[in-house]
C-alpha cells in the first residue's frame, strides 16, 4: 500500500464527502488514489474558489470542508479562503502537494515553506515527512478543525512521501470529537443573579450559537426571561426574526436601533460571540456595563470587553441552567425598537424607483425565496443592507463572511451550499466587483449541474468604499470601473442571463430564476445613493426613540 492510499483512507474515515481543488504535478499520486475512493473530487477553476467552497461547506454542515492544491502558487491561492474560514471559525482542512523532500532544504523551483506559511492562519499546520505519521496527523487536523472554536488546519504532502510503499499494518485512527464540558454551577448562579437584578439587559448573539446548535435554546432563554436579542451579521436567524424579542442585526458601525438598545442596557449578555464579528468599542464605548460572557472558551482580552462573569462550557446547557434560576423582565425596551425596525423594513416594499433601491431589492428577494433557502452574501455595500434588512427565520440561511470579510466568496460559496443542501434554493448575493473575482466558477457550477441564482447588485464601482470615502473625506477616489455585458457573459457559460430593466421586473425575474434548473445570473442596477440617506437616517431617527 502506498502512503497516499492510507491518506485517502484516513479522509474517508473522517467522513469526507467532497474535496474541492485543482490537479497539479505534485499531487498526481493523490489524484490517482481518489479514483478508487468514494470521495467526490470537485475540479474548480481557481484555488481560491476551492477554499471558499470548503469554507462554506464547513460552515453549513459543521463537518470540515476539504480543499486541495499543488505546491507554490497553487497553495498560495488557497490562503485567502483558508484565512476566511479560520477567522470565521468554519471547519476546514487544506491540503497542498509539495516538492520531494530532497528539494526542501534549498532554493528550488516553486518551493515555499508551506507549513510555516499556513501556520499563522490555521489552528494546526503540519508537514508529512514520514508515511507512518499520516493517521495521527489527519486525525489531529480534523479533531482541531471541528473542535470549538472550529477553524482551519493545513497538511503539506511531499510528492515522494505520497508514493512511498508501506506495510498494511497502519490504519486510520478512531474518529471521535470531544464532548463539550458542562458549565460551572457557581458561574451559572452568578450570571442568573446579575440578569435578575438588571434593569435593562440585552443579548448579543454570535455565530457560536449557530455552531453549538443552540438557536432554539437561545430563543427560549430570551422568551422566558423577556430579554431583547440582537445578532451579529454571522448569526442572522439564530433567533427567528418573527420572534418578539428579535431586534435585528448589530454591526453597522453607525447609530441604529440596536445601538439604542446597547445605550440603554446595563447588562449585556454575550452568547457565542467572537470579537471579530463586531468590535466591542462600537457597542460598548463607555466600558461601564456589566458583560456576561457565555461561550465555549474564556473571553478574548479587549479593553472594551471587560467581562464581569464568564460562563464557559456547553452553550445550550448554560442557557438552560441560567434560565431556570433567573427572573423574567418586563422588556420595556423591546417594543418601540422592534416596531421602528419593522416599519423601516416595510417602507420600500412597493417602491418602483429605478435603479432599484437596496431596500426593495432585499424585499423582493426575501419574498421570492422560501424561508429555509440559503443566501450566500458577498462583501460590499450590499452586505450592509443584507445584514440589516434581510429577514431570517432560521440560522445558516444567510451566510455572511464578517471576521475576515473577503470579497469573492458568494459564487463558490453558493456552489458548496447547493452541494451540501441540494433540495434548497441557493442565491449568491454579490456586487459587480465581488462577482468578477470568482465568476470563473460559473463553469464549475454548470459542469456539476448545481442550479444556483447569482443576483448582481450592479453600480459600476466599489460602492462600499465610495460610501466610506464620502463619509470621511467628502469625495470619492478611484472607485469606478466598467463591467462586461453580464447577460452575454452568463450565456457564454451556457447559463441563463437576465437584466432588470424596471423595478417591476425584479420579483418575477427572481421567481423565474429560482425555478430554472440551471445557473441563472440576474444583472440588477442598484441605487446606492440610498447609502448616504441611510447614514443620515441612522444618525437622526434613533434620537427620537
Amino acid at each position: 500500500m502506498k502512503a497516499v492510499e492510507l491518506f485517502v483512507q484516513c479522509l474517508e474515515n473522517e467522513g469526507v464527502e467532497y474535496i474541492f481543488g485543482i490537479p497539479g504535478e505534485e499531487n498526481l499520486a493523490m489524484m490517482d488514489a481518489l479514483l478508487d475512493s468514494n470521495i467526490k473530487f470537485i475540479t474548480v477553476r481557481h484555488e481560491q474558489g476551492a477554499a471558499f467552497m470548503a469554507d462554506v461547506y464547513g460552515r453549513l454542515t459543521g463537518r470540515a470542508g476539504v480543499c486541495l492544491s499543488t505546491l507554490g502558487p497553487g497553495a498560495t491561492n488557497l490562503i485567502t479562503g483558508v484565512a476566511d474560514a479560520n477567522m470565521d471559525h468554519a471547519p476546514l482542512i487544506a491540503i497542498a502537494g509539495q516538492a520531494g523532500t530532497n528539494r526542501l532544504h534549498k532554493e528550488s523551483h516553486q518551493v515555499l515553506d508551506l507549513e510555516e506559511m499556513f501556520r499563522p492562519i490555521t489552528k494546526y499546520s503540519a508537514r508529512l515527512l514520514n508515511p507512518d505519521i499520516i493517521p495521527e496527523v489527519v486525525r489531529k487536523a480534523f479533531k482541531l478543525a471541528q473542535t470549538e472554536k472550529t477553524g482551519a488546519c493545513f497538511i503539506e504532502f511531499p510528492e515522494d512521501v505520497a508514493d512511498m510503499e508501506m506495510t498494511a499494518d497502519e490504519q486510520p485512527l478512531w474518529s471521535k470529537q470531544p464532548v463539550m464540558p458542562a458549565p460551572a454551577q457557581i458561574r451559572i448562579e452568578s450570571a442568573a443573579k446579575a440578569i435578575s437584578e438588571a434593569k435593562h439587559p440585552i443579548i448579543l448573539a454570535g455565530h457560536g450559537v449557530v455552531r453549538a446548535g443552540a438557536s432554539e435554546a437561545l430563543a427560549e432563554f430570551a422568551s422566558n426571561l423577556n430579554i431583547p436579542v440582537t445578532n451579529t451579521f454571522m448569526a442572522k436567524g439564530v433567533v427567528p426574526f418573527k420572534h418578539p424579542t428579535n431586534l435585528g442585526s448589530a454591526g453597522l458601525q453607525a447609530k441604529d436601533y440596536v445601538s439604542v438598545g446597547f445605550d440603554q442596557a446595563d447588562v449585556i449578555i454575550c452568547v457565542g460571540y467572537d470579537l471579530v464579528e463586531y468590535h466591542p468599542y462600537l457597542w460598548h464605548p463607555t466600558k461601564d456595563r456589566t458583560i456576561i460572557h457565555i461561550d465555549f472558551e474564556p473571553a478574548e482580552v479587549d479593553a472594551h470587553y471587560g467581562v464581569k462573569m464568564g460562563v464557559v462550557g456547553d452553550i445550550k446547557q448554560s442557557l438552560q441552567c441560567i434560565a431556570e434560576l433567573a427572573s423574567p423582565h418586563k422588556g420595556e425596551l423591546m417594543r418601540p425598537l422592534r416596531d421602528a425596525l419593522i416599519k423601516d423594513m416595510n417602507e420600500h416594499a412597493d417602491s418602483t424607483a429605478f435603479p432599484v433601491q437596496p431596500q426593495k431589492l432585499i424585499w423582493d428577494l426575501r419574498t421570492a425565496m422560501e424561508l429555509e433557502d440559503i443566501a450566500i452574501c458577498d462583501v460590499g455595500a450590499h452586505k450592509m443592507w443584507m445584514a440589516r434588512m434581510f429577514r431570517c427565520e432560521h440560522p445558516n440561511t444567510c451566510i455572511i463572511s464578517n471576521g475576515f470579510a473577503s470579497m469573492g466568496i458568494a459564487v463558490p460559496g453558493a456552489i458548496a451550499a447547493k452541494l451540501a443542501y441540494p433540495d434548497k434554493h441557493v442565491v449568491a448575493v454579490t456586487g459587480d466587483a465581488g462577482f468578477l473575482m470568482n465568476s470563473q466558477e460559473i463553469e464549475t457550477a454548470m459542469r456539476l449541474n448545481t442550479p444556483i441564482v447569482i443576483l448582481i447588485w450592479n453600480d459600476g464601482g466599489y460602492g462600499l468604499i465610495e460610501w466610506k470615502q464620502i463619509n470621511q473625506y467628502g469625495r470619492p477616489s478611484h472607485v469606478n470601473f466598467n463591467n462586461p455585458d453580464f447577460v452575454k457573459y452568463a450565456e457564454s457559460f451556457g447559463a441563463k442571463g437576465y437584466r432588470i430593466e424596471t423595478t417591476e421586473d425584479l420579483l418575477r425575474t427572481l421567481k423565474k430564476a429560482l425555478a430554472d434548473d440551471t445557473v441563472s445570473i440576474i444583472d440588477c442596477p442598484v441605487d446606492y445613493s440610498e447609502n448616504m440617506k441611510l447614514t443620515a437616517k441612522l444618525g437622526e431617527t434613533v434620537i427620537h426613540l
